[in-house]
């Protein structure tokens, strides 16, 4: 709890539920997605009447998102400021800037996603709306809703009504607005009720053929190159999580298809796709580029932030077919074995980092027969050595 109640969901959070909303997914299957709370998510479209704030979109002035990934991964890289500006094409100067502006005491806080929040909030110049400011356009338009026009005959009228006028103009899109956002739009809230739908919620639309909730942007794994289907060429890793006790706690799991070298994801505080995004970046980026190749994943809304997965890790991120665990079977076998460290109907959040470590050294020692019962680490070894570069 904070001082004055309980504390404020994180802006990333809220981005990802509203981007989840936006994309057609219901209400609890985006706040579970996103970690927010099913009750917080609710009182969210209520308030704004299902109408999702504005994506976040920098013009070219500003830093990125992904620019900002590219900072945190150089400051992790031990890359010195003047490089980072080289690698991005900015001033060292703005990088300068933004590395003290968000990371703290030191530069090895800097986080990229709470960068681009806080620079988002502070960049941000709310406005009143027009009906909220002009008394006459309001009680032209609320005239006219109480005599159940709906907002598009209303504004086009008022284009033929008032033709020189240029103050008594208004978009249907706006009068919408207006009626859903409580207490901002400068309209009654019962004029709802002189609309065709009689709803004061939007509900976002759905592509046709669309499943409700689908990942943006997805590719399939029928477009992975063909070299990771023979295991000749290391780099190709398959991802999944390891559910705990009522599905509350995690624990991330990412196998190389060539080796079997498995690395565990510490989620400690729940498994939404911000928490699995900063975890697989940050568990992927230690290993060299030649073995960061792919990628393959279900289609579980944690990996709903996989372009930005793919843009900071520098890996192509491929999604399975619903209902298809065989297309990455090595993860899936691997995930039985850990079952052993892992049990069933246990809370995971439990284990500390230090004893997913100690766990991931020890399971990449044991002998697979798959490997002919070599371990992981010496095949990893073998293929590094064989290669040129």
């Amino acid at each position: 709890m904070g001082r004055y109640g309980p504390p404020r969901v994180p802006r990333v959070l809220q981005d990802e539920f509203w981007s989840l909303w936006r994309a057609g997914g219901g209400i609890e299957d985006a706040a579970m997605a996103a970690g927010v709370g099913r009750e917080t998510a609710r009182a969210w479209v209520k308030e704004r009447g299902g109408i999702a704030p504005r994506a976040r979109e920098w013009s070219g002035r500003y830093l990125s998102l992904e620019e900002r990934v590219e900072i945190q991964a150089g400051i992790a890289a031990g890359s010195s400021i003047r490089q980072i500006a080289r690698d991005l094409g900015r001033s060292a100067s703005t990088v300068s800037r933004e590395i003290a502006r968000h990371a703290s005491y030191r530069r090895s806080r800097y986080s990229a996603v709470k960068a681009d929040g806080v620079a988002w909030e502070q960049a941000r110049r709310p406005k009143l709306r027009k009906l909220a400011c002009d008394d006459r356009l309001a009680a032209e338009v609320s005239a006219k809703l109480e005599k159940s026009w709906s907002p598009r005959e209303i504004s086009e009228r008022l284009r033929m009504d008032f033709p020189d006028d240029p103050s008594m103009r208004i978009s249907h899109e706006a009068i919408y607005q207006s009626l859903f956002m409580l207490g901002r739009g400068g309209l009654r809230k019962e004029l709802t009720k002189a609309l065709r739908s009689g709803k004061a919620i939007r509900k976002p639309r759905r592509q046709v053929g669309e499943r409700r909730g689908r990942i943006q942007g997805m590719v399939m794994i029928s477009e992975r190159d063909a070299e990771a289907d023979d295991r000749a060429v290391p780099g190709h890793w398959e991802g999944d999580l390891i559910l705990g006790k009522n599905n509350a706690s995690a624990i991330g799991t990412l196998v190389e298809r060539t080796t079997r070298l498995t690395l565990l994801l510490h989620l400690p505080s729940d498994h939404s796709a911000t928490t699995v995004r900063d975890a697989i970046i940050d568990k992927i980026t230690t290993l060299p580029l030649e073995l960061r190749k792919s990628l393959a994943w279900d289609q579980g809304h944690e990996m709903a932030r996989h372009q930005q997965i793919s843009i900071a890790a520098d890996i192509d991120v491929f999604f399975c077919d619903p209902a298809s665990p065989w297309q990455r079977g090595t993860n899936e076998n691997t995930n039985g074995l850990l079952r052993q460290y892992f049990p069933k109907g246990t809370d995971l959040s439990i284990h500390t980092a230090d004893d997913l470590q100690r766990i991931q050294d020890e399971f990449n020692d044991r002998p697979r027969a798959v490997l002919g019962y070599k371990k992981p680490t010496e095949v990893l070894a073998d293929l590094l050595l064989a290669s040129p570069t």
